[in-house]
């Protein structure tokens, strides 16, 4: 990076001296301000990359009174969803001109929770992302009183703070009704922890669409989201034979299920037919390709951002932001006791 002295970094007069501008157009310039126009502000830029410019942060918050740094506590990072979540939030925040400081729980509580927010209002941070994705969360932050916006990920928010989310219900119904429209009458469902806000929305999807078509919601079963644990379930459903579909909590259960199946000498989706949920990477290329429900962690981490911001100039909670889901059908899935035709991509 370019130095205009030795030992000093370029300032705002510097590029101002070289564009032949003020400062007060440079400064125009660097906050995307609209009046300015495309000849001024190509020679400011070229200026910028000539210098190797780059904003004074520390100097700027003393200006506007903000620490341009979002807080983000975050758990259960070994998981595919809170492990997306986090980048997904971390990038638009970085597109928004924030720094992110990570606070990575090992155990979720109220102590621990408490001392990671006390953590933020030390480091004076402008705002709160919470990624725990755990009910007894939402109880701990409701009773917290904290001074700077709080964006609860994955939940609907509440009056005390902002909540941004992905549709889990709605997720869920869109694969259970995947499975219905195929002719499948015995659906079962192999659903995460309980203590799991998504798991037992996931849960109350998959009863909700069996519900509204007059289905039973007998053949339910729990994991931990482990291939393991879906591996373990898949062995004793293959024993008893008694769905013709399943709806899996995630793609790592999913994934342990279809290796007990193939074990087991049940064919997938010609005895049973497996969706799961999140779509990972790899969804594409289990065997067989798995039918499974996309979240947009992306887009999630883009509205958490967007409501933080809100809420920052608002100064008070604002309304949650919702993230439809969608399903990509592969594979896994056929009318009962029918292969689908041709090969599918992942």
């Amino acid at each position: 990076m370019a130095k205009t002295t030795k030992g000093r970094m370029p300032r705002l007069e510097d590029v101002a001296e070289v564009a032949g501008v003020s400062h007060q157009t440079v400064s125009r310039v660097i906050n995307s301000h609209p009046n300015v126009s495309k000849a001024t502000r190509e020679k400011v830029e070229a200026a910028v990359a000539q210098l190797g410019y780059r904003r004074n942060t520390a100097a700027r918050s003393l200006v506007t009174r903000r620490s341009q740094t979002i807080g983000v506590l975050a758990s259960e990072l070994s998981q595919y969803g809170p492990a997306n979540t986090l980048l997904g939030v971390e990038q638009a925040a970085r597109n928004a001109g924030y720094f992110v400081s990570i606070a990575a729980l090992r155990e979720v509580g109220g102590e621990a929770i408490s001392a990671a927010v006390s953590h933020f209002l030390d480091q004076a941070v402008d705002g709160i992302a919470v990624l725990v994705p755990h009910a007894g969360t939402l109880q701990a932050l409701a009773g917290m009183d904290i001074p700077v916006p709080v964006v609860a990920v994955g939940s609907p928010g509440s009056s005390s703070f902002s909540g941004a989310m992905v549709d889990q219900r709605a997720g869920a119904r869109l694969a259970v009704e995947h499975l219905i429209a195929q002719g499948h009458r015995r659906i079962g469902h192999v659903a995460g922890p309980p203590d799991w806000i998504d798991g037992a929305e996931r849960a109350e999807g998959w009863r909700e669409a069996l519900a509204t078509a007059g289905l039973p919601d007998d053949l339910f079963m729990e994991g931990d989201w482990s291939a393991g644990s879906g591996y373990a379930v898949g062995r004793r459903l293959a024993a008893e034979r008694t769905a013709t579909a399943l709806f899996v909590g995630n793609d790592q259960m999913a994934l342990g299920l279809l290796r007990a199946f193939a074990e087991a000498g049940v064919r997938v989706p010609d005895d049973v037919s497996v969706v799961g949920f999140d779509d990972q990477p790899e969804s594409g290329y289990f065997s067989p390709p798995l039918t499974t429900v996309r979240q947009d962690f992306e887009e999630l981490g883009r509205r958490c951002m967007d409501t933080m911001l809100k809420e920052i100039e608002a100064g008070a909670p604002v309304s949650s932001t919702v993230v439809a889901p969608g399903l990509v059908a592969r594979a896994s899935t056929a009318p009962p006791g029918q292969a689908p035709e041709g090969t599918p991509t992942p």
